[in-house]
């Protein structure tokens, strides 16, 4: 390596030049979220004209190919020269960073896109890109590669229409995965129609040789929003909670209403961008909603309930909330925006809520009383998981460096090259044990029935004695406590029986992980393990299938003579030897598992509570609706 560092080592990046070489700092990675960040800014523009009172439908499109096209009805984006840069505004726009209206506060008084690097990034990381202006009775059009303009706009036409579209397809040599996620964008346009009201969002899919589509249009806003969240589980009080309001420049609107579950449900928003890590505006929200809570408990009717003072935990148990504030000049942490960051906004919610909220519950006293109720059972609930947590902590005294003693550890101790089997049956675990390499592959059976966390609160959780030994092993924590960073195992694998008591272990077990361990799912750290169904045996042939398919291809591959083809049936994990169970199901070289991506938060919730909760005519209504399109019920 040289050691010469002078001025012909200092480079400039030109144009787009910067965006395709560091993308990530422009759109947050090269992996799935980045991809899908692309719609995202292209769809924000779109809002942007919405939200100014321009535009009132947006159309999202997947082509063939992962080709994304994005059509709005929106003034179109301005098309005459641009008088310092001495070309037209549309090609600035595409092609320049920091180019666009955002920065003019008469355009946008509020914007997603206030980087300004929206569009022109997109153009930068796709392999091609057009965009196609309705404007002045007039069609405009220009295309891209990588970025550059293949030729100046082109007036093309005449129309009575108005509009932007955009169509692009992302460029493989940046991308990891050019796959787009019908969920995933499913989940994004639907925040925005709830959080725009009235505006209508389309979303189409023509890959794969049929069409899906959803249609997003909310005239109820956040009002709908919370109904729709809530639309699975019983609210204890009837109306949504809704408070709007303007406060120093910042627009406010809040809608909520407490369940009779025991997972707190919450969203928030900054000019419609999704901020997953909160902010000064939850901060703001939660300190309002406190003092209210804690102001209505004191009263001498609650004297036997009120134990103590009322925690934030204990206040959002079983609220669905969403907080969406809309200011000028957000300043949020990163180009991915998931943290607002804006240290006055903290004291403009909290006051705001504050008032509000206290206004509510004077003219509502049936529902504040009911809201309290609740409030005070969970706080007595928390005391009693405290409770449960010492005695676990006292409990792991007695076991070896505070594990189950059931868990069979591996040598490694990097977690991000380590992994556990959460395996169903004592002897399964027993092959598990005996097949794994105990080098990295740690084993931990379990038996009996799971617990159901969607029915019971956090100390019933806690002391489990089928969960415990998961969250000890894993070593996390769970709800409030759990840390990310002290994560054992980079890999929990869920390793069950191919039956019916074998899915409803896993599914009791990911439902466990989303109300109690998320992050595990949104960071991709659970799998499950595909045990093959068949072994297959022909003279010196031997050949694992794991479905129907792929069993009848290996017949036909092999051609033998009819009944010379021995086929075992697997019943379950128990009647595989350790090397099977190695050779099939755990070596990292041959198995098949399967990675848990949690795509979209609200309907995986949703399908949950349905699924899980006491309430039987949602479950019931879903059964009738999807039973015909069940297979292998058996299997």
């Amino acid at each position: 390596m040289s050691q010469d560092y002078s001025a012909e080592n200092i480079q400039v990046l030109k144009g787009l030049e910067a965006v395709r070489k560091r993308p990530g700092m422009y759109i947050g990675s090269t992996g799935p979220e980045g991809l899908h960040h692309l719609v995202y800014e292209v769809v924000d523009n779109s809002i942007d004209e919405a939200l100014a009172g321009y535009c009132t439908t947006v159309h999202v499109v997947i082509e063939e190919g992962n080709v994304i096209r994005v059509e709005d009805n929106g003034r179109g984006i301005p098309v005459e020269m641009h008088q310092e840069e001495g070309i037209s505004a549309l090609e600035l726009v595409m092609t320049r960073l920091h180019a666009g209206g955002k920065f003019d506060k008469n355009t946008y008084k509020v914007s997603g896109g206030l980087h300004g690097v929206g569009v022109s990034v997109v153009n930068a990381l796709s392999e091609w890109l057009e965009v196609t202006v309705n404007r002045n009775n007039r069609v405009y059009y220009q295309r891209y590669l990588r970025g550059d303009p293949e030729h100046p706009v082109k007036e093309i036409g005449s129309t009575e229409s108005r509009g932007t579209t955009v169509r692009f397809k992302p460029d493989k040599e940046v991308f990891e995965t050019v796959e787009f996620s019908f969920d995933v964008l499913s989940s994004r346009l639907r925040e925005l129609a709830f959080l725009n009201r009235g505006i209508k969002i389309i979303l189409e899919d023509f890959r794969h040789g049929e069409e899906k589509r959803h249609d997003f249009f909310f005239e109820g806003g956040l009002i709908s929003f919370v109904d729709f969240l809530n639309k699975s589980k019983t609210p204890i009080h009837k109306n949504v909670i809704y408070l709007e309001g303007n406060r120093d420049h910042v627009d406010i609107q809040i809608a909520m209403q407490w369940n009779d579950s025991y997972q707190e449900n919450v969203f928030s928003f900054v000019n419609n961008i999704n901020t997953r890590e909160g902010g000064s505006h939850l901060t703001g929200w939660r300190g309002g909603l406190t003092r209210t809570i804690n102001d209505l408990a004191k009263d001498p009717r609650y004297k036997k309930l009120y134990l103590e003072p009322l925690t934030g935990e204990d206040i959002r148990e079983g609220l669905t909330a969403v907080v969406s504030v809309k200011i000028p000049e957000p300043q949020f942490e990163g180009q991915t925006k998931a943290k607002l960051g804006n240290s006055e906004v903290k004291g403009i919610v909290e006051s705001f809520v504050f008032e509000k909220t206290s206004e509510y519950f004077e003219k509502n006293p049936k529902e504040a009383e009911s809201i309290v109720q609740k409030v005070l059972m969970a706080s007595k609930a928390r005391i009693a998981a405290r409770n449960a947590r010492e005695q676990a902590r006292r409990k792991t005294a007695f076991e070896s460096n505070g594990l189950p003693g059931k868990l069979a550890d591996c040598q490694e101790k990097d977690p991000s090259k380590c992994e556990v089997y959460i395996v169903e049956g004592d002897s399964a675990g027993g092959s598990a044990k005996m097949g794994r390499d105990r080098a990295f592959q740690a084993i931990l059976p379990l038996w009996g029935k799971m617990l159901n966390v969607m029915k019971t609160r956090e100390d019933k959780v806690l002391a489990n004695d089928k969960l415990l030994p998961v969250i000890l092993t894993l070593g996390c924590g769970v709800g409030k406590s759990f840390d990310i960073s002290k994560l054992r195992y980079h890999r929990v694998i869920i390793m069950a029986d191919a039956d019916v008591d074998g899915s409803h272990i896993r599914t009791l077990l990911l439902t466990f992980f989303f109300h109690y361990m998320r992050e595990l799912l949104e960071r991709g750290h659970v799998y499950i393990a595909m045990p093959p169904l068949y072994k297959l045996s022909y003279q010196k042939l031997v050949e694992y299938a794991y479905n129907d398919e792929e069993r009848d291809t290996i017949l036909k591959k092999w051609d033998a003579p009819e009944g010379k083809v021995t086929i075992q049936r697997y019943k379950g994990l128990g009647e595989m030897n350790p090397e099977q169970l190695w050779e099939t199901t755990m070596n990292p070289q041959t198995r098949n598992i399967i990675q848990i991506r949690l795509e979209d938060v609200v309907e995986a919730d949703t399908i949950i509570t349905t699924l899980l909760s006491e309430e039987v005519g949602p479950r019931r209504e879903f059964i009738e609706k999807n039973a015909l399109k069940v297979h292998n019920l058996d299997v």
